[in-house]
Order: C-alpha cells, then sequence, then structure tokens
C-alpha cells in the first residue's frame, strides 16, 4: 500500500519546493494537501493531478486532526512555526497511530528561535560568538528558554515526539535564511534576504543595522527540502532510530553562514554593477524603522542566529549541493528587480 502524505503549505515557498522534490521522486505516495482556497487547489493540481486537496485553514483544528490521523507521513510547512492552535491538531491525530504503525510528522522550524539571547537584551548588529550544535548540543536546543521564538510551537512538536506511547515520530527541520528560487508553482520567493534586495532596489542604499556585525546561517533551497526528502524515505522504510526522531530530531539545516552588512554591501554592489540602482550609499536601520520595513525579517538583520548543522548528514547522509548565497546574489537581485516591475 502507498505511504500516506499529508502536507501543508504547498501554496508556499518552503512547501511548494518540498512537494515538488518528493513528488518528483516518489510519485507512488499518495499525496493529500491543505489548500485554502479552491483557486488555489486548481493551480496546484494542474501540475499534480493525483494530489488530493482539502479545502480548509490551519484553524480549523478538526480537519488537521482528521487528516493526521489518516496519514503515515505529515509534513507541515504552513506557518507551522508560530500557529499553535495547528501543531495541537496535528499532534492529537497522529497520536491515535500505534506503536507498530507509528505516525511520522517532519515539523518546520525556524532559526528566529536562536535569537532569543539578542531580542532579550535587545542587541541589534552586535556580534555573538555563540553557535549551536544540533549533534552535541542538540539538548540544548531542546530546552531553549520559554520566550525564545518559535519554542511554544516547538514544545507541542517535542512533547508529541517523546511521549511514553512511542506512537509518533517527529523531527523538527529549523532553517535559517533561505534563498534560491523555489520550484513550487505559486510562491517562489523566500523573505529575509529578498526583502534586503527589495530595499536596496527601491532605496538605492545599503542598510545597516546597528554595529553591523550580526550573523545568521544560510541554506539554498533545493538543500533544505533535500532533507525532508530524506527524512520522507526513512520514515517510509520504518526507521526508528532514536537519533532520528524525538528528543534528538531537531535538525539546524545550514551552509555556512553570512554577516548581515556584508551580504547587504554585496548586493548594493552587484545592483549597481546591473545597472539597477547609482552607486548607493550606507544608511542607519533602527529597529523601528525595520519592522515597518519588512517586520521580523529586516530586525532579523541585526540579530544573530549560529548553529552547525551535523546530525542530517550523520544520520541522513545529506551533504549540501546548492550554490552559496553570495553565488546567488545577482539571480536573487534580477528576481527582485523583476517582481517589482
Amino acid at each position: 500500500m502507498a505511504p500516506k502524505v499529508f502536507i501543508t503549505g504547498v501554496t508556499g515557498y518552503i512547501g511548494g519546493d518540498v512537494l515538488y522534490a518528493l513528488f518528483n521522486k516518489h510519485p507512488e505516495y499518495e499525496y493529500t494537501a491543505l489548500i485554502r482556497t479552491q483557486e488555489k487547489a486548481d493551480t496546484i493540481k494542474k501540475e499534480y493531478l493525483k494530489l488530493k486537496t482539502i479545502i480548509s485553514d490551519l484553524d480549523d483544528s478538526s480537519v488537521l486532526e482528521e487528516a493526521a490521523a489518516q496519514a503515515d507521513i505529515v509534513i507541515h510547512t504552513a506557518d507551522a512555526s508560530d500557529h499553535k492552535g495547528a501543531a495541537e491538531a496535528i499532534a492529537k491525530g497522529l497520536s491515535t497511530h500505534s506503536k507498530t504503525h507509528p505516525g511520522f510528522w517532519l515539523h518546520t522550524g525556524g532559526a528566529g528561535i536562536l535569537t532569543w539571547e539578542d531580542s532579550k537584551n535587545d542587541k541589534l548588529g552586535e556580534r555573538s560568538d555563540k553557535e549551536y550544535n544540533d549533534w552535541d548540543g542538540v539538548d540544548e536546543l531542546t530546552h531553549l528558554p520559554e520566550e525564545a521564538f518559535h519554542r511554544d510551537v516547538d514544545q507541542v512538536v517535542l512533547a508529541c515526539g517523546s511521549a511514553p506511547s512511542a506512537t509518533v515520530k517527529t523531527a523538527i527541520l529549523c532553517p535559517p535564511t533561505i534563498y534560491g528560487r523555489g520550484r513550487g508553482p505559486i510562491n517562489t520567493r523566500s523573505r529575509q534576504a529578498y526583502e534586503l534586495a527589495k530595499l536596496i532596489l527601491t532605496s538605492s542604499s545599503v542598510p545597516i543595522v546597528g554595529a553591523g556585525k550580526a550573523r545568521w546561517n544560510n541554506i539554498h533551497i533545493h538543500d533544505l527540502t533535500s532533507v525532508f526528502v530524506l527524512l520522507a524515505e526513512a520514515a517510509v522504510a520504518q526507521n526508528q532510530s532514536p537519533d532520528l526522531w524525538g528528543a534528538n530530531g531537531y535538525y539546524l539545516v545550514e551552509n555556512g553562514e553570512h554577516v548581515w552588512a556584508d551580504l547587504a554591501r554585496l548586493m548594493g554592489k552587484k545592483a549597481a554593477e546591473l545597472g539597477y540602482i547609482a552607486q548607493p550609499k550606507e544608511m542607519e536601520l533602527g529597529k523601528d524603522a525595520a519592522m515597518k520595513q519588512a517586520g521580523f525579517e529586516a530586525v532579523s538583520w541585526g540579530l544573530n542566529s549560529r548553529g552547525k548543522a551535523v546530525r542530517a548528514g550523520k544520520v541522513l547522509g545529506w551533504e549540501a549541493k546548492g550554490k552559496s548565497i553570495e553565488e546567488e546574489v545577482e539571480a536573487i537581485l534580477r528576481d527582485e528587480k523583476e517582481r517589482l516591475g
């Protein structure tokens, strides 16, 4: 019998690319997607004729619970790190599985959780040498302070995957700055680096938050979704290794890091070389102005989020293969220029 996969967020950037990557490698799986409108469902089904759709949203707990109960694997990418009610409904549905036939939950977290100390101290643009690790330091990642961004939803997933009943196997994938053109049929654009490009193109200036020393990890979208694929395959194979799931199943998915100010300067220089703007000047960007510009994405240009992705390589044989964010700067600018018109 074909494995049943329930996926949220297929109209979005991460979910659209996950569906593309997994479906193209495993068209034999049975896929069901939660989609908010029939119009968007019709667009998705033009690409995926066999895809089953549920027209609803994350606020409908009964729908999520039933869909999770019927699935072998749940891949949650739609507002996954911040919608606690949806996580609770998925946990409840998956918990109806049995020890002999557990449910598997691939949950999308976010590296914003690692900014908790800067946020707590209201520091912007300062250098931090703190670096997390998802292998030797996984216990620290699963016990971050209560006030950390996304932590309340992380706790729901971790509690579900660590329950004594052992009927659910969970994995939290924690991506940092994601870049690269997505392969989904609707949203192909990420946020952080693309909002940075937008500001540079529309203001002809290079934004520097605080002292400009904050650092953040990054990952190409195709490399991120390849981890989802590998974990889904492990679930189908019923690989229940404790190194993969539950209390240990926390994955920092990254392939290097950037200094936000340096990335902004590189974007400004490249935008000028492409003839999109005149030679840009640097401008100070405070917290309030950043919030007005692009919300947390812009504020994040002054925060530190640093970790090492070790687990996926050790337990799944994962290796990042995409271009670096610096190599993708020109493509980011071209895409954003085309989007702006």
